[in-house]
C-alpha cells in the first residue's frame, strides 16, 4: 500500500538545482554571517560562526556536492544565509544560495533517484519529486556525512 501522508520539506536553490529537507531537521534560518576559517579541517567545511551561545560548523555544500557557486544577484544574495540542522544530536550549519519556501508532499510522490545523478552522490539523496518545473532533490540530512566525518567535525571546533 503505498504512503499517502504528507511530508514538510523546507525547499532552497543551491547552483542550477532545487533541494529539500525534512521541516524537523531544520532547526532554524540565519542570514549568512561572517565564517571563521579553522585551519587543517576538511575541505568541506567552510569554517565556524557563533550562534548566540554556541559555536557551530558550517559545511559549504558546493565542495561537498563539487557543485559551482552561481554569481547572485543582489536580491538573491538578500536569501542566501545557513540551514541549521540537527544531525546525530549535532548541530551543524549548511551554506545555501537562496531559501525559497516550505511546502507539503506526499511520500508516495518522492521517487527513488536515478542510477545516473548529476552533480552529487545518491547516497545523499532520499529520493527526487517531479514537479511542474524540474524536481526537487530530497536529501537525507542524516546520511550526508559518514560517522567519521561527523567525528572530523566535532574535532574541528574542538568538541
Amino acid at each position: 500500500m503505498a504512503d499517502n501522508s504528507n511530508i514538510q520539506l523546507v525547499t532552497f536553490q543551491l547552483g542550477n538545482e532545487f533541494y529539500g529537507v525534512d521541516i524537523f531537521d531544520v532547526k532554524e534560518i540565519q542570514r549568512l554571517h561572517e565564517i571563521r576559517p579553522i585551519p587543517n579541517a576538511p575541505p568541506f567545511i567552510e569554517g565556524i560562526f557563533k550562534l548566540r551561545r554556541d559555536i557551530l560548523p558550517v559545511i559549504n555544500l558546493h565542495r561537498r556536492f563539487n557543485i559551482e557557486s552561481p554569481e547572485l544577484s543582489e536580491e538573491d544574495r538578500l536569501l542566501s544565509g545557513i540551514l541549521i540542522l540537527e544531525v546525530s544530536n549535532n548541530r551543524i550549519g549548511i551554506i545555501i544560495d537562496k531559501v525559497l519556501r516550505v511546502v507539503s508532499i506526499e511520500r508516495s510522490r518522492i521517487q527513488p533517484p536515478p542510477e545516473v545523478f548529476t552533480g552529487i552522490g545518491t547516497e545523499y539523496i532520499e529520493g527526487v519529486v517531479h514537479q511542474e518545473d524540474g524536481y526537487l532533490i530530497v536529501l537525507d540530512v542524516h546520511r550526508l556525512f559518514s560517522p567519521k566525518e561527523l567525528r572530523q567535525i566535532e574535532r574541528s571546533i574542538g568538541k
